[in-house]
């Protein structure tokens, strides 16, 4: 717990600087932008004095300064206006100064960036300069929305290799905790198959040890199952009905009469390429949720269609349903709906059928109060 506790405020320690870090560059930008800014509005102070002095000059006025501060702007954009009407541009595109319509455009848009400067070169005669940010200043504009965006890739970068990383972590330890569950299974599993066989040679009802050796048989499959979480299953040329209907039986046997079971299936046979212990594994789970889902009294389909290139598998409760909205989360690792589960049933059958057998599982439909119906497609051979 501790461990855990130390490891939770380095992490937040860890996002308390980042954004620290981020917050100084910003305010960073802002200060040399409003710099920038402040040099702008400078320079165009000198020009509008030097325009002054060149509208006042006569034979003895030295403008030769006046004149090189006018050439030294080359990135500034700059409207000479009076009375309202433009009278000269600076670092405008001819286009634009040719076309009356566009240049009254673009001063309605240098009066939006910055404010004028209005010089009075003689009594009650004035001039307005409207000038526009260079493009040095518009590109420290947007710096900051540029890094913002690196900084947003970065971080979703980190958080998909942390994430992947820790569901890797968390798969490793599953697999390897379902096949030490196998293993711990294995040894009394073969006590039972030999006190099974002693049994035999007693006096006892036949029926009896049939009915343990099924129960031995299941728990070999659990246990193959659990062994088989984690590596590549081996898939083979199977009949899915006679499959299906394996597990089937076996579910109807054990359950409880208040729920009516029924099973439907073309009469031919359907081949597909399954690993005939996770299918299994694939149809306990659909079948154990709708008798959850109905809370132990009901009834529960299970059909076969065929199709030229697929076939379905449909298993129908008339349980309490599931919303809309949920259609996709039941998939999720550790959604439930029950007080007691890890939420891992359907988890586990879609990586079993999308992952291992590359077919598709849903919820085809399902109505609030009257049901469901789980959907299992396969590839046909």
């Amino acid at each position: 717990m501790q461990f855990s506790d130390k490891r939770s405020t380095g992490r937040w320690i860890l996002i308390f600087t980042s954004f620290l870090i981020i917050s100084l560059i910003l305010w960073n930008t802002y200060t040399f932008f409003q710099i920038f800014k402040n040099e702008e509005r400078l320079k165009m102070n000198l020009l509008a004095k030097a325009q002054k002095t060149l509208i006042n000059a006569d034979e003895n006025t030295d403008v030769e300064l006046p004149l090189q501060i006018f050439k030294n702007n080359t990135s500034i954009p700059v409207i000479l206006t009076e009375n309202d009407s433009i009278i000269n541009t600076i670092n405008i595109d001819e286009a634009i100064v040719k076309n009356k319509s566009k240049a009254m455009d673009f001063l309605s848009q240098l009066k939006k960036e910055n404010d004028p400067i209005i010089i009075e070169y003689a009594p009650n005669k004035y001039q307005k300069w409207y000038y526009g940010n260079s493009a040095l200043l518009n590109k420290l504009k947007y710096y900051p929305i540029a890094l913002l965006l690196i900084i947003f890739l970065f971080s979703a970068l980190m958080y998909y290799f942390y994430r992947s990383t820790k569901i890797a972590t968390q798969n490793k330890l599953w697999a390897g905790m379902a096949k030490e569950t196998a293993h711990q299974i294995g040894t009394p599993l073969s006590s039972l198959i030999g006190w099974v066989e002693i049994l035999k040679t007693e006096n006892i009802d036949p029926t009896t040890t049939i009915e343990i050796e099924k129960d031995v048989d299941r728990l070999q499959t659990i246990t193959d199952r659990f062994s088989k979480i984690g590596s590549e299953p081996v898939l083979e040329k199977s009949n899915i009905i006679e499959e299906t209907l394996k597990t089937y039986n076996y579910l109807q046997s054990r359950f409880s009469k208040q729920i009516e079971f029924s099973f439907e299936s073309p009469k031919s046979e359907i081949y597909t390429m399954l690993n005939p212990t996770l299918h299994s594994w694939t149809i306990e789970n659909l079948i154990k949720n709708a008798i959850d889902a109905m809370k132990g009294k009901g009834k529960i389909a299970v059909s076969i269609e065929e199709e030229p290139l697929y076939v379905r598998i449909n298993v129908t409760d008339s349980g309490s349903g599931i919303p809309k909205n949920q259609f996709n989360t039941i998939f999720e690792p550790g959604f439930t709906t029950k007080k007691r589960g890890w939420g891992l049933g359907l988890s586990l059958t879609k990586r079993i059928v999308k992952e291992y057998h590359k077919g598709n599982i849903k919820v085809l439909h399902s109505e609030i109060g009257k049901g469901t119906t789980m959907q299992v497609k396969y590839n046909k051979i």
